[in-house]
């Protein structure tokens, strides 16, 4: 498959060194690349694209490509705050017969897919409550740069993540256009513009908080599943590894659970695993409809307007 990189900012290096030989052009309006815009770039010579590019640009360069039959695989999060406009690239997409993933590269880290086998399978039982902490200490590289410190900060940035990972474990248990069901319980600037420490929480059937931050100087990750046969537990990430999944398995009527633990030291798995899938996906023309970003960017859109009301900038009314 013969692919073009669009955007090369760190993602887009990532993303062009893992496609390795299969990359035949680079796009970039800034940096040393082919082209300045994806339409100088004819169109018999490549056959997919991976777009790396700030949000804002990423809609026209997407319409682009699908109304041209182009598979796609779109750094995430693919937000527009337009239901429309996403519902517009999934018809471009389908008549097109035409791929647009949009890269959650996590759901293929290890302990992911063994949460999410371990949570189908059912051997936990009725699910209590969860909850996820996403963390990294980036607040300056962002406040510094020229497009990232905007809006509500981290909560699109990591929050997306966060929302595809209980959609990937958790399924029809938050499926629906209005079964979010999120709240923002807490939103802050401690050192930049937009938000970089955000909580928000559910209620209901199965309850859920997520906090995310970029002010977590040791980068880390954790999560935990409480559940009537027991819990499971992962603490960090592959690449900032040691990683761990811990499951326990609940002693009645009371006591300390024995608990099965798997730790990995080793190098992220997820950005090669993520594009042979991309590559499977096209060899089969299988596009999911973007039905999980429509979900997610609609989430983003009603959580990042009650975060701005909840704290609005300085000088701002909420």
């Amino acid at each position: 498959m013969k692919v073009i990189v669009i955007g090369l900012g760190v993602q887009g290096r990532k993303r062009r060194e893992i496609a390795g030989a299969d990359v035949v052009a680079t796009v970039d309006p800034f940096q040393n690349a082919a082209a300045r815009n994806v339409e100088a770039i004819p169109l018999d010579a490549y056959d997919a694209a991976l777009v790396c590019t700030p949000d804002d640009a990423k809609l026209s360069i997407l319409r682009h490509l699908l109304g041209n039959a182009k598979h796609v695989l779109v750094e995430k999060p693919l937000i527009t705050g337009d239901a429309d406009a996403l519902a517009g690239l999934r018809t471009l997409a389908q008549r097109n017969g035409a791929v647009c993933y949009t890269a959650y590269n996590h759901r293929f880290e290890p302990h992911f897919v063994r949460m999410r086998d371990l949570i189908a399978g059912g051997s936990l039982g009725r699910l209590f409550y969860a909850r996820l902490f996403y963390g990294n200490g980036t607040a300056r590289d962002v406040r510094e740069s020229a497009w990232r410190d905007h809006g509500a900060g981290v909560l699109p940035d990591l929050g997306s993540h966060l929302l595809d990972t209980v959609r990937f474990w958790f399924g029809d248990a938050l499926a629906g256009p209005q079964a979010d069901g999120f709240r923002v319980r807490a939103a802050d600037r401690f050192e930049n513009r937009s938000f970089d420490h955000v909580l928000i929480d559910r209620a209901g059937p199965l309850p859920i908080q997520l906090e995310m931050s970029l002010l977590s100087w040791r980068n880390h990750f954790t999560a935990d599943v409480y559940a009537e046969g027991g819990s499971a537990h992962i603490e960090s990430l592959c690449k900032w590894g040691p990683s761990t999944f811990t499951v326990r398995r609940r002693v009645l009527p009371s006591g300390r659970p024995p608990e099965e633990a798997v730790t990995l030291v080793r190098s992220d798995p997820t950005w090669r695993l993520e594009y042979d899938h991309f590559k499977d996906l096209c060899a089969a023309g299988k596009c999911d409809g973007l039905d999980n970003d429509i979900w997610i960017d609609g989430a983003l859109a009603r959580l990042s307007r009650e975060a701005l009301a909840y704290a609005p900038p300085a000088g701002e009314n909420a």
